[in-house]
């Protein structure tokens, strides 16, 4: 697959990391990774550091994301951010179903679908995370899992909307386990997303998506999960908190 049609990026999560006296401080320590070029570097931060993060990388090419969202545009669901307030405050970009989302506050492939539609309305890009369980792995059902999300998540995005897409391969059994799929592994699944994406869309408009590999991707790994051709890039977790190991995975898409 030739990468010449997409974008690669390295996303940072951040999860819920950072106060915002200490965004600023890291944002600064990250502001190097925007002078690798034909890398996209997105830093998806907490709500509450969107502005002081968006100030800091303001003159850079780095873009700022945000980790959620809720699905309606307003509303009483205290607690919740809606895109277009993401939007509003700066980020380009939102992740959507990330595994501790479908897995500890209950993101059900509905609730991620109609996140997707609410990101792409209030014009974010969003990163839609899939990925099967440990359990689900060892009875051989991660194809039918895959599939499944995927078609769920993209149900209703039109030809147009489907530009401003990109999936993260983010098996559920790596995330804060320190586990890492093999760079085969990952390339075959981010493969059979773009499969399952062309059967929806076609294939000229499918290999335009970028699909990263999240899942414990760190300085280490990342050369080599990198290298694989159906893997356009990142989705970082904890190595996105530490600058030396950030701007090595950036380098590494080189």
């Amino acid at each position: 697959m030739d990468r010449r049609y997409r974008k690669v990026i390295i996303a940072g999560n951040w999860k819920m990391n950072v106060n915002p006296s200490e965004a600023k401080k890291l944002a600064n320590a990250l502001l190097p990774c925007a002078a690798v070029r034909d890398t996209t570097v997105v830093l998806c931060v907490p709500a509450i550091d969107l502005t002081v993060v968006k100030r800091v990388l303001r003159q850079s090419r780095i873009a700022v994301g945000g980790q959620n969202c809720h699905f309606e545009e307003s509303g009483a669901y205290t607690g919740e951010t809606s895109a277009q307030m993401l939007a509003n405050a700066g980020a380009k970009y939102v992740i959507i179903g990330h595994s501790e989302r479908r897995t500890m506050f209950g993101d059900t492939d509905e609730v991620v679908r109609k996140k997707v539609a609410a990101a792409i309305r209030d014009g974010l890009r969003p990163i839609i995370c899939v990925g099967e369980s440990e359990l689900q792995r060892e009875m051989g059902m991660t194809e039918d899992v895959i599939r499944s999300q995927v078609k769920s998540a993209v149900y209703g995005v039109s030809a147009d909307e489907f530009r401003r897409v990109v999936f993260a391969y983010e098996p559920v059994w790596a995330i804060g386990t320190g586990k890492t799929a093999t760079p085969e592994d990952a390339n075959e699944i981010c493969k059979l997303i773009r499969a399952c994406l062309r059967e929806k869309y076609g294939a000229r408009p499918s290999r335009g998506v970028s699909i990263l590999y999240g899942g414990s991707m760190n300085e280490k790994n990342a050369p080599a999960l990198l290298a694989m051709p159906h893997v356009d890039g990142g989705l970082v977790g904890g190595a996105s908190l530490d600058p030396d190991a950030f701007a090595a995975i950036v380098a590494a898409t080189k």
